[in-house]
């Protein structure tokens, strides 16, 4: 606790990073660490079935949040799992073609999955966004050829929080045949996602975006849809992924998907109404501007720009707040963010916020004055 401000610090504001595990959601796990250790596989006997029954209750919980049918979702480590499974796995399995389509913007995940089936033969278009962010449904028609396989776009993007129009660019590939894998890690509790009414057939998630432990993800696969297994063993998940399932970090998924539910009627408010005090507060500030579109956008996300010759200096100069200058799950890369030189904008020189269920608005308010000093320090380095 800093005795100056009465709070405690570093504030984070990188949760699009990673979010803080949920206190109800450890107390879900914590029978599961200890007590419920069995292997949900072994049925066999009292253990093994307490852990199968939770571990369905989960499914359960995670397909709810949104609105598919629970056999529909194949457990994973995390989303880059789910989307190397839904990618390479939707590529082994089809028959229509060695083309894929995705876009420039998308997380490292898709794109490196991408780049390595090009290895492996196939052609990949990789679609420009518009200078929003957005992607334009009419040139992503105009990708399609009656040879492409599978197309994949991210609901939300990482890095800028766009919201793509998903409904629309599916709609197309249901109407050709073609294969529709989302990426929605940064989606869950933040957009509204009903999977009986969008036209996606494979859709990957994850738990650690959403409050919930790291290590544990989730892919829907649409009744019907062909994906060729990338895992082989004892043939778990109906044979799409083997493995022993990690039961404590499954209750936790399922039980941060089931939290995300309950909460996001006020959580998503609330968090626009944070975002937008953030943004009020600094926004008359001429170093900085917005990166993507401001109206389709998740409600907890601010990706700034900043025109000054040393950005770095000044986003290790932000002592008081953790945020990010990169995606973060670029390794730790120094290199230019590939999302914002997409965009026309310089990776190097841009500050993503995002704001979480445990910030308050005293943190906020301290952010913009501990922006606003920064930036005035940052400015007179540059005028002396």
């Amino acid at each position: 606790m800093n005795t100056a401000t009465g709070l405690s610090l570093p504030i984070y504001l990188d949760n699009s990073a990673t979010t803080p595990l949920d206190p109800r959601v450890v107390d879900a796990m914590l029978p599961y660490l200890t007590t419920h250790f069995g292997n949900p596989a072994s049925t066999t006997h009292e253990f093994g079935r307490i852990a199968m029954h939770a571990v369905e209750r989960a499914r359960a919980e995670v397909a709810a949040l949104v609105n598919a049918d629970e056999r529909e979702i194949v457990w994973t480590s995390g989303a880059t799992e789910s989307n190397n499974l839904a990618i390479k796995g939707a590529a082994a399995a089809g028959t229509r073609g060695k083309r894929l389509v995705t876009v420039q913007t998308e997380h490292k995940a898709v794109l490196d999955t991408m780049k390595e089936l090009e290895r492996a033969g196939y052609e990949v278009t990789y679609l420009a966004p518009e200078p929003n962010g957005l992607v334009d449904p009419q040139k992503f028609a105009a990708a399609l050829r009656p040879d492409t396989q599978l197309a994949s776009v991210m609901l939300v993007n990482n890095e800028i929080g766009v919201i793509q129009d998903i409904a629309a660019l599916g709609e197309v590939c249901r109407e050709r045949g073609i294969v529709f894998h989302v990426d929605a890690a940064q989606a869950t509790g933040k957009v509204a996602i009903d999977l009986k009414q969008l036209p996606v057939d494979l859709m990957s998630l994850t738990a650690h975006k959403t409050y919930g432990p790291k290590g544990i993800g989730a892919l829907y696969v649409r009744r019907g849809a062909r994906v060729a297994a990338q895992m082989h063993g004892g043939g778990h998940e109906r044979g799409m992924r083997s493995g022993t399932l990690p039961t404590h970090q499954i209750v936790g998924m399922g039980a941060c998907f089931r939290l995300a539910q309950e909460d996001m009627a006020t959580e998503v408010p609330r968090l626009r109404s944070l975002r937008d005090r953030l943004w009020a507060g600094i926004s008359d500030l001429p170093e900085l501007r917005i990166n993507g579109d401001m109206e389709r956008r998740i409600a907890n996300n601010l990706n700034l720009s900043v025109s000054l010759p040393d950005c770095d200096a000044l986003v290790t100069s932000l002592t008081d707040i953790a945020v990010s200058s990169t995606s973060a799950c670029s390794s730790g890369s120094a290199m230019p963010s590939h999302v914002l030189q997409a965009l026309g904008a310089e990776g190097s020189s841009t500050i993503r916020l995002t704001i979480g269920r445990f910030n308050t608005v005293d943190e906020i308010d301290h952010a913009i004055r501990h922006l606003r000093d920064k930036l005035e320090e940052c400015r007179a380095r540059k005028a002396a």
